[in-house]
Parts: structure tokens; sequence; C-alpha cells
């Protein structure tokens, strides 16, 4: 036998088609909140890379962000370009990544590096309403929850796991609660539902990038 027919006969990672689903507790509103769920491999589960993509943005347009919801890997470069006929600042003030672009000007782009895994909420220090997260995240193992709570990977390696949840509203201390290692066997088919607790916080209040309340008493001339 060639080294190349040797190659070709060794077998390869087993792999399945799983699902999980979130029950959130006491919510019976739709649609669902945006929501995340991440894998993690565990000692010699194999770890999949990234798939290559140029460029991630995340647009200013009608004073809305596009999309809402951003999952890049860590260390991914963002732009955040201005389609608005005026001025925007974007900003972060949590854990994920802390920034501010300051004030720019339609037709411009500013960019961040989201050097940390973590959760970022974003917002305009000028238009209250503007809202969006990006999600930075070491594994290319995740999936963003379906309308009906649930999530659906593919071709995973049979192997251990600790599984990760993000969902829109739900305080990051329940979320860190769900934090646990799964096994995924050959025939594993359905890895549950996880219960998330508590109520869920939407009411989209947040302060400006000072701390401080939204002055909406006074129309912004941007």
């Amino acid at each position: 036998m060639t080294p190349a027919q040797a190659q070709d006969a060794t077998p390869s990672a087993a792999t399945t088609d799983v699902q999980i689903r979130m029950v959130l507790q006491g919510h019976s509103r739709q649609p669902m909140p945006p929501a995340v769920l991440w894998l993690k491999p565990l000692a010699a589960t194999p770890a999949p890379a990234f798939p290559s993509q140029e460029k991630y943005t995340l647009l200013q347009k009608n004073k809305m962000f596009t999309p809402h919801l951003l999952v890049v890997p860590v260390g991914t470069e963002v732009q955040f370009p201005n389609a608005d006929p005026f001025f925007h600042n974007v900003f972060s003030l949590f854990d994920g990544k802390r920034f501010d672009l300051g004030l720019y000007e339609a037709g411009s782009s500013k960019a961040v590096t989201f050097s940390r895994e973590g959760v970022s909420y974003i917002f305009c220090n000028i238009h209250p309403e503007m809202s969006a997260v990006v999600l930075a995240l070491s594994t290319p193992l995740y999936k963003i929850s379906d309308s009906s709570g649930a999530f659906h990977f593919h071709d995973i390696a049979v192997g251990e796991y600790e599984l990760h949840l993000w969902v829109e509203g739900v305080p990051a201390n329940a979320l860190d609660k769900l934090t646990r290692r799964v096994h995924v066997a050959a025939d594993t088919r359905d890895l549950g539902a996880i219960p998330v607790p508590g109520t869920l916080q939407r009411d989209g209040s947040h302060s400006n990038k000072f701390g401080q309340p939204y002055d909406k008493s006074e129309k912004s001339p941007y």
C-alpha cells in the first residue's frame, strides 16, 4: 500500500447531527428573542477552524444596525459604515469590547477589532433607538436559534464539549449558570431542552456613553 493509499484508508472522525432546544420559563410572547448556542471542544475532541470570511460589517442605516446580531471569531475587525445622511456615534461599554468611535459623518466608516471573547452590546450615543449585539467566539461551532428556540448542528464530531448559551434580555448571571459539559455520541440526535430561568429584560432602555439617560426633551441636530 502506498502512503497515499494509507492516508485514504485512514478513517475520518465520526460525526452526527444534533439539536438542542431552549425553553424560556414564564415566556409566552412571540417572536422568540435572539439567542446563540455554542460548543467548545474539550480534551481530544476535534476543533474545526472558522470558515474564511473577508469582511464583517455592522451597517448603520435608517437609524438601525444591520444585522442586529453578529457572531464573529475572536480577533475579527468589524466595519461600522454610516449609510445615513447624518452623524452617528457608535459605542459599547460592556465586557465584550469597550470602545467609543466618536462622532462621524455620512458616507464614512470606522472599525473595531473584537480582541476578546464575549458579548458586546452596541449603541449610538445620538440615537437611543439603535442597538445591536456582537458576539465574539473562539469556536466556530455555534448556531443562532430558529423561531421555535431550537439550535440545529450538522456534522458535529463525536466527543466532549462545553455548552454555552446567550439569550438577549436574559441576565448574564442566569446564563452563566447554564454552562455545562455535554457528550455527543455517534447515535446522539437530541441533547434535550435547556430551561432558561428569569424574566426577559427587553424594554430597550440603556444609558448613553457617559452613563447618563438620553436627553429626549431636546431634539438632536444630527
